[in-house]
């Protein structure tokens, strides 16, 4: 199979965009070439011995980047189909530009058997074909009494252990299961969460929780894990991964740990980079997510440590929830907020279009910079690698419309945002798996 995308906007090794075609046979990039070298259909076709070109994308200049990577998403599947489905997930994600997907074991069952991570490959292949791998869960059931078995997870496919949703309290349970995960070379993403500062509250411990004279979750609540898995980390040689880091102390410890020479690697999500507790504009249940939205100073130290490199990557938590569920009021909702379909618009419209960032350092984010860290042969777009691939239209505007959505849940704080950056075309393997003109 051949195909032979158009007049793309390529970034070239300097971060400069360049007017580039590229060519892709049997699923791989064959090669990259600049405007006015391209060689014509019949020599590719030639080439490629498929006899003919099966597929010509003319990107009129939109902006060609490797397919984008996220390393923690909510499938929700098995057993909160009402909420999202593999199937529809992965729609989702090629509609907001996904590739590679990493989902959560906090389904039910919980992903802590073979059965259920071969359970998760099986309906992942059934699906429209972006790549998912599985986390499985560090303890049964999640409920951080009894470790899994990390070498059966591991031989069925799983990428690395989690109980995701809720934090390890016990330190001696998590230091055995960075042992064992070491012993494996696999690693260990932890969700930092120390319970017994948290109960009964759903906003972080700032502003809007002393407006309304709520309960507050105290930033310390993440930071006391952080710190505490970090010197577990320390002391087991473990690659320890920090899932949607929120606050500046968190930042801090994560910093001082890298200093060191510790294995750590972080990743924070987009809705912590913009928004903070003070934007919170009542007690609507789709501002509600676990870790809260912050105090503006968190929201700088976030930038900041992704700026300097302390946080690695970027990833949505994409958390569907049905309405019913979200409209249950701030209170008793779910904690989450989708995040595939806006994460890209809402980081350029917000960082790259204003002058804040490079547009080379937020695709390097979001591809390049999680498949450096979980080893994954992905995330660059040259000659040899995997034809997965996005098409972004940088300039048209949009507005955040969740009745146009391919996920199941519309819990976004983002409605009516104008945003521009809007992925129109996605490939993975070569493979067409979405166009905005096909729909």
């Amino acid at each position: 199979m051949t195909q032979w995308i158009k007049n793309a906007s390529v970034l070239n090794e300097e971060g400069q965009p360049e007017n580039k075609s590229v060519w892709i046979v049997n699923g791989k990039i064959k090669g990259i070439f600049k405007a006015g070298q391209e060689p014509d259909i019949d020599t590719l076709e030639e080439q490629s011995a498929a006899g003919k070109t099966l597929e010509i994308t003319e990107a009129e200049g939109k902006l060609l980047v490797p397919g984008l990577i996220d390393m923690h998403v909510h499938l929700r599947e098995p057993g909160f189909e009402h909420k999202e489905t593999i199937e529809s997930g992965c729609r989702s994600a090629a509609k907001g530009g996904f590739t590679t997907i990493a989902c959560m074991p906090n389904t039910r069952p919980v992903t802590d058997n073979p059965d259920t991570v071969q359970l998760v490959l099986n309906k992942a292949k059934e699906a429209n074909g972006v790549k998912v791998l599985p986390y499985a869960a560090i303890t049964k059931n999640e409920l951080g009494r009894e470790l899994t078995d990390f070498e059966a997870l591991k031989s069925a496919g799983a990428i690395g252990f989690t109980d995701d949703g809720v934090g390890v309290q016990n330190a001696q349970m998590m230091k055995d299961a960075m042992r064992r995960a070491a012993a494996l070379d696999m690693p260990v993403i932890a969700h930092c969460e120390d319970d017994s500062l948290v109960e009964g509250a759903f906003v972080t411990e700032g502003e809007f929780a002393r407006k309304l004279g709520l309960k507050g979750i105290p930033n310390e609540s993440e930071a006391i894990h952080v710190g505490r898995d970090i010197l577990l980390a320390e002391a087991t040689g473990v690659h320890y991964h920090v899932c949607h880091v929120s606050t500046e102390q968190s930042v801090r410890l994560l910093r001082q740990a890298k200093a060191i020479g510790i294995k750590v690697t972080a990743e924070v999500c987009p809705h912590h980079l913009i928004l903070s507790d003070e934007d919170i504009p009542g007690l609507d249940a789709n501002w509600k997510m676990n870790p809260p939205l912050r105090s503006p100073r968190d929201v700088e130290a976030c930038i900041e440590g992704l700026l300097d490199g302390t946080l690695d990557m970027i990833v949505t938590d994409h958390a569907p929830h049905s309405e019913e569920e979200k409209a249950k009021g701030m209170e008793l909702a779910p904690f989450g907020i989708v995040g595939f379909e806006t994460a890209f618009p809402l980081l350029y419209s917000k960082f790259v279009a204003t002058g804040l960032w490079s547009l080379d350092f937020l695709v390097e984010k979001m591809t390049a910079a999680p498949a450096r860290v979980f080893r994954l042969n992905i995330g660059l777009l040259e000659e040899g690698a995997p034809a997965d691939l996005t098409l972004i239209d940088l300039d048209t505007v949009k507005a955040v419309d969740p009745l146009t959505f391919e996920t199941k849940g519309r819990n976004t704080p983002f409605t009516g945002w104008k945003l521009q950056g809007w992925p129109v075309t996605t490939w993975v393997d070569g493979k067409m798996i979405w166009s905005e003109n096909l729909q």
